[in-house]
C-alpha cells in the first residue's frame, strides 16, 4: 500500500501534518528539510507515497501562456473571416491544325510560309469536349452493374469441424481410382498376348544368301576346256538349262 502504485503521489509532507506516534515523528530539533529528503522520509502505512519535491500552490497553471493573436470571441463576433474565391484558370487548349489546314487549302494557300501566316491570322483552338474521352464516347455500362469484387461465400464452421471437405476429396479420389481400374480392365480384355510365332509373322527375318565354299587358290582360275563351238551356243545352252 505504501508504494503508491495504484494512487498518484501526494504533495510533500509538512510539519503541521506530522502527528505524535506517526511514522515520520521527529524528536528534538525538527526541520522542514527532514520531510523533503526521500531517504529519510518513511512510508506511511495504508497511504500512497508522498512527493518530496516542493510544488507550487493550487492556483499555479502548468505550461506556457500563449497570448491571443486572433482577438478571441469579440473579434469573431464582430466580423467573419471569409475565404476569398479562387479564380479558375481556363487551360489553354492546343491548336486545331486539322481545321486550320482545311481552311488554308480552301483559301488557296499551298506553301509553308502562307500556312504560317494563316495560322497567325486565324488561331483556332481545339474544344474542351474533344479532349474528353468520356464526353466523346461515354462507356456503355448496364444499369444493374455492380462495381468491385464479389464477396466470397462464408465458410461454414460446422463443415470445418466435421472435416466435410476432406470427406468430399476422399470420395472424389475413390471415384477416380475406380474409373481408372475399370478402364485398365477393359484394355486388358482387348489386348492379345503375342508369342514368338505371331511376332515372326509380322516381322519375318531377312533371307540369308547362300554362298558355296570354294578353295581360295581356285577362285581366280579360268576354264581350261570349252566344248561349245562359240559363245552364242554356250549362252543358248545355259538359257535352256535355266
Amino acid at each position: 500500500m505504501a508504494g503508491g502504485g495504484a494512487f498518484p503521489p501526494r504533495r510533500p509532507l509538512t510539519l503541521a501534518e506530522v502527528e505524535p506516534g506517526s511514522e515520520n515523528e521527529r524528536l528534538g530539533v525538527v526541520r522542514d528539510s527532514m520531510l523533503r529528503n526521500p531517504l529519510i522520509l518513511k512510508a506511511e502505512l495504508g497511504k500512497p507515497q508522498r512527493n518530496c519535491y516542493t510544488l507550487p500552490g493550487f492556483d499555479f497553471s502548468y505550461g506556457l501562456y500563449i497570448h491571443r493573436t486572433d482577438g478571441g470571441v469579440p473579434e469573431a463576433i464582430g466580423h467573419w473571416n471569409t475565404v476569398k474565391p479562387r479564380t479558375v484558370l481556363v487551360p489553354k487548349m492546343p491548336r486545331d491544325f486539322i481545321t486550320m489546314n482545311r481552311g488554308a487549302l480552301k483559301a488557296g494557300y499551298t506553301t509553308a510560309h502562307e500556312f504560317n501566316l494563316y495560322y497567325k491570322a486565324k488561331d483556332i483552338r481545339r474544344k474542351n469536349e474533344e479532349r474528353s474521352h468520356f464526353k466523346r464516347c461515354p462507356p456503355e455500362v448496364p444499369a444493374d452493374l455492380t462495381y468491385g469484387i464479389t464477396t466470397r461465400p462464408c465458410t461454414s464452421i460446422s463443415d470445418l469441424l466435421q472435416h466435410k471437405y476432406k470427406e468430399l476429396w476422399m470420395e472424389q479420389q475413390r471415384a477416380l481410382t475406380a474409373a481408372l481400374q475399370v478402364e485398365k480392365k477393359k484394355l486388358q480384355e482387348y489386348k492379345v498376348c503375342e508369342t514368338r510365332t505371331t511376332f515372326l509373322r509380322k516381322h519375318p527375318p531377312p533371307a540369308k544368301k547362300e554362298s558355296f565354299w570354294h578353295l581360295p587358290h581356285l577362285e581366280k582360275v579360268g576354264p581350261h576346256l570349252s566344248t561349245f563351238p562359240d559363245r552364242d551356243a554356250r549362252k543358248k545352252a545355259f538359257s535352256a538349262s535355266y
